[in-house]
């Protein structure tokens, strides 16, 4: 779906620090900077992807933005209000407006409720509709997401994985909410599942006017459903981009390298894998710089002395890396020095 006009999500300046306790005392020692001062932008409308390797911080921005974990400093802008600024029951009630769909489709379902009770809970709280006509819309809703009415009284343990998560995301829509944030919400599905949930959200999303943020470590999944990608690493958003520019011309070093474990699909094509060196550094002492610089092949020695500001590329796309300072590169010429 093309990305609206309007913005509907503002993140600025998000942190998501977790506190290191030590001593006798108990007191902080550190943090552990598990999200460390990005900002982005959704439009209405649009899937706003987010990738990245495990323990980048995808997953803890999902979670902030929602406040399921309570965000150490920023501002979440959604519709003109800032989240962060909310006391907790205020916040309950704007919930109704973002959704969240989570990895684990078992474990995000009370396994002691039905799917009536598990759907009709989040009617209940947001105050929608009468009790009555609750069974109604939960039929409704099953309906929607590809299952039968005839199952509204079942466990979650009589469904299948790909059922299980289309439980899931009827409780999303349960709410009528305006964003959904997807936190790696097919990776637990086999391939053949994964397409058609993924054509569920799609469909979903033109039915009802519906705004994804899809945090995902799948490139190829990514393809399928984004509008534009944030690409992260150890906590910073290092380039954000539409999906035809990033896919085509990625316009960092580490998205370079993300790109090329995608497998081939044409016969007898070989592709160049990029093998990054090293481990991703801690988040409790990050390196200064780039904090990238420490496994980049393209490593130079101004990457480990500052952090590189943003470089427009286009008017969609634009990465923080120090070799764009005259203009984009293509990375698959430049000699790598590891």
């Amino acid at each position: 779906m093309a990305q609206g006009e309007r913005v509907l999500l503002e993140v600025k300046n998000l942190k998501q620090y977790f506190p290191i306790k030590g001593g006798i005392l108990g007191r902080t020692i550190n943090h552990v900077k598990a999200v460390d001062g990005i900002s982005f932008i959704v439009h209405e409308g649009e899937t706003l992807s987010i990738v990245g390797e495990s323990g980048c911080g995808k997953s803890t921005t999902g979670r902030a933005i929602i406040r399921l974990d309570e965000p150490y400093e920023g501002e979440v802008i959604f519709n003109g209000e800032n989240l962060l600024s909310l006391s907790k029951r205020e916040m309950r009630k704007r919930r109704g407006d973002i959704q969240f769909i989570f990895q684990d489709p078992y474990a995000s379902l009370n396994p002691r409720q039905t799917v009536y009770q598990i759907l009709s809970e989040a009617m209940t709280i947001q105050n929608i509709g009468d009790r009555s006509d609750h069974r109604r819309r939960v039929g409704e809703l099953l309906e929607t997401v590809g299952l039968g009415e005839h199952q509204i009284d079942q466990y979650p343990h009589q469904f299948s994985g790909g059922q299980r998560q289309r439980i899931g995301i009827a409780r999303a829509l349960s709410v009528r909410p305006k964003l959904i944030i997807c936190d790696e919400a097919v990776s637990a599905l086999d391939v053949s599942i994964q397409a058609q949930v993924l054509n569920l959200l799609k469909d979903l999303q033109r039915r009802f006017n519906l705004t994804y943020i899809f945090i995902s470590h799948d490139l190829g999944v990514v393809r399928h459903i984004s509008d534009r990608i944030n690409v992260m690493y150890l906590g910073k958003i290092m380039e954000i981009s539409d999906k035809s520019s990033l896919f085509g011309s990625p316009g960092h070093p580490y998205t370079h390298a993300l790109l090329s474990s995608i497998p081939s699909t044409k016969v007898g094509e070989k592709k160049e894998r990029i093998i990054l060196s090293g481990d991703v550094p801690s988040p409790i002492n990050p390196p200064a710089g780039c904090p990238f610089h420490t496994r980049c092949p393209f490593v130079q020695e101004e990457c480990s002395k500052s952090m590189p500001p943003f470089y427009d590329l286009s008017d969609v796309h634009k990465s923080a890396c120090h070799l764009l300072k005259n203009g984009a590169v293509d990375f698959s010429a430049i000699p790598m020095t590891r």
